[in-house]
């Protein structure tokens, strides 16, 4: 945390660190930003940010904060941007393993596996919504462009 705090300076941006352990703390949360004037949200790849993260993405845009998380998900459902591993890359070497496993194979003997392929997905709608334009540079370069 200390070297995004860093990082974040440096950028010439101030970073806030916010928490939600339930649904219902999404409300302070987003009553927090608003007191900032929050000029983006990150949302982190927490377990249980990730299991509401079509609500956070249906918030993000209810409220008007440019968003971004790692799941295609949050996109779909109103966020700006995702940038993160593609399902089918990040649940085929799971696959691959627990068939390992079943086959005879020790857990403790399979290789550490991490994804090599990462998508960016962009949802234009948010941002026009928002009042934001991207280049065409990255819109070129995005896996997808929800339009």
């Amino acid at each position: 945390m200390r070297e995004l705090q860093v990082a974040a300076r440096t950028l010439g941006f101030k970073l806030h660190v916010l928490y939600a352990s339930t649904d219902r703390d999404f409300d302070s949360v987003f009553g927090t930003l608003a007191q900032l004037q929050a000029g983006a949200l990150v949302i982190s790849p927490d377990q249980f940010l990730t299991s509401h993260i079509e609500q956070l993405g249906q918030l993000t845009l209810r409220h008007g904060i440019p968003a971004i998380s790692q799941l295609r998900q949050f996109v779909t459902a109103g966020g700006l941007m995702s940038y993160g591993s593609s399902e089918t890359e990040y649940y085929r070497p799971v696959g691959i393993c627990t068939g390992r496993i079943l086959n005879g194979e020790k857990p403790a003997d399979l290789p550490v596996q991490q994804s090599t392929r990462v998508e960016l997905v962009i949802n234009l709608k948010t941002a026009r919504t928002l009042g934001l334009t991207f280049p065409l540079t990255l819109l070129g370069r995005a896996d997808e462009v929800i339009e």
